[in-house]
């Protein structure tokens, strides 16, 4: 794991290609918190995608023993190694005991996905020196940023507006 240095004066709010890319090209290790062992929910299409992208995901919720094959943990606290990046998909009431757990884990980013902005999680974890991202995909982040989509779109190779046989 690459060492990034933990200050308060450093941490903030990222919110910029130029934070999101040293974020996404320095922390391989996310703990998904709220990841789902069901395919058709976002957690697991999301933490899919950032496995077969090379980064390691630790699933962290109670219902499970083992997501995308790695063991699962009832909660951030119980995970036995380091963690770069927790990563929420929870509701918005549930983040400010994950951003304590994240912070005595000593993650480096508090990630929180799309349509969950808590002002108070985010305080918590800039003050001790974690950088966060609000309302943010990782999935889509990393596409949009290190590849996967590039300015014309979704560039799976899938979807194509020929017909067949043309």
């Amino acid at each position: 794991m690459i060492e990034l240095p933990r200050t308060p004066a450093r941490a903030s709010i990222v919110d910029d290609i130029a934070g999101l890319r040293r974020i996404l090209t320095h922390c391989r290790v996310i703990a998904v918190v709220g990841l789902s062992a069901q395919w058709h929910r976002p957690s697991y299409f999301a933490a899919k995608y950032m496995q077969d992208h090379g980064y390691r995901i630790v699933p962290v919720n109670p219902t499970y023993t083992e997501v995308l094959g790695e063991r699962c943990y009832p909660s951030v606290a119980a995970i036995p190694e380091p963690v770069d990046i927790v990563d929420c998909f929870r509701k918005h009431g549930a983040i400010v005991p994950i951003a304590h757990e994240a912070v005595a884990k000593g993650a480096k980013v508090l990630w929180m996905q799309l349509g969950i902005h808590n002002a108070e999680a985010a305080r918590i974890a800039v003050d001790a020196g974690l950088d966060v991202v609000i309302n943010r995909c990782v999935k889509i982040e990393h596409a949009r940023i290190l590849g996967g989509l590039n300015w014309a779109g979704v560039n799976t190779g899938v979807i194509s507006s020929r017909r067949a046989g043309s």
